[in-house]
């Protein structure tokens, strides 16, 4: 049986996509949403998620770290456009 001390953390990641102006984010509009996955999920299924939240499954993206835990930045190649996938806050 489990009890409460039992249930898997998550965290929530906070995902955004936007089109760029000279390489830098624009925001001139931009998709929002959130995940929530365990803490224990690899870089590939945080970025899996991310993109399947924002509705960029199957496009292909060069991914960079943005540092430590910090998140990751998304570039989908041939588009002038950018995602963030940022930690939020513990769920």
């Amino acid at each position: 049986m489990k009890t409460t001390t039992d249930a898997p953390r998550l965290l929530t990641w906070r995902c955004e996509y936007t089109d760029t102006f000279n390489g830098e984010a624009n925001y001139a509009w931009a998709r929002t949403a959130t995940v929530e996955l365990p803490t224990h999920a690899t870089d590939r299924a945080i970025v899996r998620a991310g993109k399947a939240a924002l509705g960029l499954t199957g496009v292909r993206c060069r991914t960079d770290h943005l540092g430590g835990c910090e998140g990751f930045e998304l570039r989908p190649y041939g588009s002038s456009t950018v995602a963030f996938i940022t930690l939020g806050e513990k769920g």
